[in-house]
């Protein structure tokens, strides 16, 4: 039996939760289908800094009051390199700042105001195929947790279903996209500790990169570059501490036990195209950007918030002009944002091929943006996020 709804969205991250949110506060009815169960997505733990504007965007459209209650305010972060600490004061330099806050406490936030207002939220559902994208009654094909066929049928589909993206497959094509692979990684840890320091901490050494980061008072996020290669299990806990220690010299870290580990390979792509027909990709089914300039679920929600404008528009008033203009509007946003991470990370990590010139040019790159207030301003407006187009 096929379904029917106005918009089909195939994903239930934070760019499928979110604009189910905002469609609905516009009175548009959507299904929103994910292939994992409800504990997977509230529990798999992900990066977790929010910008100002997706902070207000959750507070104004009443999506989550805990970012407030549970998230913490952060007005800056420090880049440590030479042997020293240098404070990037966003508060100072653009009167703004950012959130601590995971992705996995928005995604609770988001599936518990979706479920109170009625939303039609399938987890394990899984979707194999997105046809008829060229006409006005797009469909959804796949298969539902018990084995059942589903069909939904739709004004408009949607796909938010990450980097394996079915919905990017029928809209790009052939076209596919603009890619890029980084020569390291993340080593990832979760660790039983009370935070190291009040900020971010993004430390470039003679060893490489590091990232001091938090979770929660009792649980610490931290990073440090590796090859893509490197096998999570190989090293103890006491070497994973004397690696991460190393790397952020003049700061003593807190150690505790690592309860989990993993390594974070570094992509970059843009799809050629985010819409054709009555279909669109947004999140990271048309993006994903390396991790260090903390832009991913950032963009996504840029993303739903300028598509939903324009569903509203094309659903309700009749008019595509939004939908339109909306690759345009996306695409020069997601180029920013590449721009920004890419340069982040290559001012910040060694690349196994470096020379002596390469590293001393770097630290006279990281001095240049430190010394400079039009530097630090550069950082802090892309760090806490530009504005929303109106």
């Amino acid at each position: 039996m096929t379904e029917r709804t106005r918009v089909a969205i195939v994903g239930a991250g934070p760019a499928g939760l979110m604009l189910a949110h905002l469609l609905d506060r516009a009175g548009i009815e959507s299904i929103v289908v994910d292939s994992r169960t409800r504990d997977e997505i509230e529990t798999t733990v992900r990066a977790g800094i929010l910008e100002q504007n997706t902070v207000e965007i959750l507070r104004e459209t009443g999506a989550s009051d805990r970012v407030d209650t549970v998230g913490s305010r952060h007005e800056g972060i420090e880049l440590r390199f030479d042997g020293a600490g240098h404070r990037i004061d966003f508060a100072d330099l653009v009167g703004r700042g950012v959130w601590l806050y995971p992705q996995h406490e928005v995604l609770k936030d988001l599936i518990a105001a979706r479920l109170a207002a009625g939303q039609d939220l399938r987890f394990s559902t899984r979707i194999d195929e997105v046809a008829d994208i060229d006409s006005d009654r797009p469909r959804v094909r796949g298969t539902g947790p018990d084995g059942e066929a589903v069909e939904i049928e739709a004004d408009f589909v949607v796909g938010a279903e990450g980097s394996r993206s079915v919905t990017r497959d029928a809209v790009t094509g052939a076209h596919g996209g603009f890619f890029r692979e980084y020569p390291f990684a993340w080593f990832g840890v979760l660790c039983e500790a009370p935070p190291s320091a009040d900020e971010l901490i993004y430390s470039n050494s003679p060893d490489g990169f590091a990232l001091i980061s938090q979770r929660s008072p009792d649980v610490q996020r931290m990073y440090f570059q590796c090859d893509p290669a490197q096998d999570p299990d190989a090293y103890s806990e006491a070497q994973l501490w004397d690696m991460l220690q190393a790397r952020v010299p003049g700061t003593t870290l807190k150690e505790g036990h690592i309860f989990q580990r993993d390594v974070l390979r570094f992509r970059s792509f843009v799809a050629h195209k985010l819409v054709r027909g009555r279909a669109a990709i947004v999140g990271d089914a048309a993006h994903t950007v390396p991790p260090t300039g903390a832009k991913g679920m950032n963009l996504a929600v840029a993303d739903v918030v300028i598509l939903a404008r324009a569903l509203e528009r094309l659903l309700l008033g009749g008019s595509a002009d939004l939908l339109d203009a909306f690759e345009e509007t996306a695409f020069a946003r997601i180029w920013k944002a590449q721009h920004f991470s890419s340069w982040m990370t290559s001012m910040l990590h060694r690349t196994p091929d470096s020379s002596d010139f390469d590293d001393r040019r770097q630290l006279g790159e990281l001095y240049s943006v430190v010394e400079s207030r039009a530097g630090r301003g550069f950082l802090a407006e892309a760090y806490t996020g530009w504005p929303l187009p109106e």
